[in-house]
């Protein structure tokens, strides 16, 4: 039994960009299709699709690097841990290094970016802040 699963999701998409492979697979649920719509919307990464694989349905990441190879993704952190949880009204959220980066919030309208929060003024849980 996994007790943060967007953690290993974090993990995996971390260390996947830093050996510079193409794609990326691990175990979908609600949140994740989410966060990975979220990654899609902002452009941090190509494209997502979900897999009916035996056991578990897989969702796999198409990741997205430059023209020369550089990392699009450079920093990837969780934010709300399953032992502290963080959360953000809409006017306490901040931009990422001046608008560079995003923060994903877990509202009750779904998994968004702060910029669609401050959009539309809702706050919740800050999943994870990536740049």
């Amino acid at each position: 039994m996994m007790t943060d699963p967007i953690a290993d999701m974090l993990t995996r998409i971390r260390n996947a960009v830093r050996v510079e492979h193409p794609h990326v697979e691990m175990p979908t649920s609600k949140v994740k299709r989410g966060l990975a719509d979220v990654l899609k919307r902002e452009g941090y990464i190509w494209d997502w699709v979900e897999t009916d694989d035996h056991p578990v349905k897989q969702i796999r990441l198409e990741l997205k690097y430059g023209p020369s190879g550089e990392r699009v993704i450079q920093h990837i952190k969780r934010v709300s841990k399953p032992g502290r949880r963080i959360y953000s009204k809409s006017n306490d959220l901040r931009p990422i290094l001046n608008g560079m980066g995003i923060t994903v919030i877990s509202t009750s309208s779904g998994v968004i970016s702060d910029r669609e929060a401050r959009q539309k003024k809702i706050g919740g849980e800050v999943l994870c802040e990536i740049w």
